[in-house]
């Protein structure tokens, strides 16, 4: 993941849910939720996870964060390399262009 140019969308089979003022990622398998692979998201990652919307590329969800968190660019764009890669690793988004 060189650039952030990527776009990147949310896989269908994946339901989010705050619970008690934290976010929750559940993988579905046809009907079953699989709760072996429930992930929880702090603020920024949730807040993240609300922009991957498939359309937006990462420099746009990277100005995003950086107006929205006391964040510097540099921190902010390592941050989001970070969670991209493992979100891509766990199954829950993929890579659109």
């Amino acid at each position: 993941m060189g650039s952030l140019r990527g776009i990147y969308r949310k896989r269908g089979d994946i339901i989010s849910r705050e619970i008690a003022g934290e976010t929750v990622l559940v993988p579905v398998r046809g009907k079953l939720a699989d709760m072996q692979r429930i992930f929880s998201l702090n603020p920024m990652a949730a807040f993240l996870w609300g922009q991957i919307d498939g359309t937006q590329d990462l420099q746009a969800i990277l100005s995003n964060v950086v107006s929205d968190f006391e964040v510097t660019a540099q921190c902010a764009e390592s941050d989001i390399r970070e969670l991209i890669m493992e979100l891509l690793e766990a199954g829950l988004i993929e890579f659109v262009q």
